[in-house]
């Protein structure tokens, strides 16, 4: 992949969507890592420096990252197929949720917290961070509505965690 070329220092939010935006539009550099396989997201790592973090992903429909923030990490999301359905939890009542389709983006800042499922049978998204991801926070919530957060390495798989969790 020809990279942009990337300033020497963590990106800002507005940042990150720009980039996810220009690499959007260029599917030689991540068309070749799309695939699909049963039961599973498929992740691939496109481009890692002390900077900046970029990543694909390919969601079949019910794939679900579980609540989770990004620790001290913006982020930028960009849907090259299909759609992806972003919830953020709200405190006394529904979970707020939009559905990015194809050609939208969106970024966040550290203090995010969100989960992000696949909308149709193939989406494909691209993701950036800044600083890199090393860490993240995981969360439940019990059925009496507390928030449980566990810290996870990057290169662990979200999901749902298991105990106590309320869509």
């Amino acid at each position: 992949m020809n990279w942009p070329l990337l300033p020497p220092r963590n990106l800002e939010r507005t940042e990150l969507e720009a980039l996810v935006d220009e690499l959007a539009g260029d599917p030689e550099g991540w068309a070749e890592h799309v695939a699909f396989s049963g039961g599973r997201r498929h992740y691939v790592s496109l481009h890692r420096d002390e900077y900046v973090d970029v990543w694909l992903l390919c969601w079949q429909r019910g794939d679900d990252t579980g609540w989770h923030d990004h620790d001290i990490s913006s982020g930028a999301v960009r849907v090259m197929r299909g759609a992806l359905r972003e919830s953020s939890p709200r405190l006394g009542g529904n979970h707020a949720t939009r559905v990015i389709t194809t050609g939208g983006s969106f970024s966040f800042g550290p203090e995010h917290i969100h989960r992000l499922s696949g909308e149709d049978e193939q989406a494909v998204s691209i993701h950036a961070y800044s600083p890199p991801l090393w860490r993240l926070g995981q969360y439940s919530i019990d059925s009496d509505g507390v928030m449980r957060r566990e810290s996870v390495s990057y290169a662990d798989e979200l999901r749902p965690l298991e105990v106590g969790v309320a869509a």
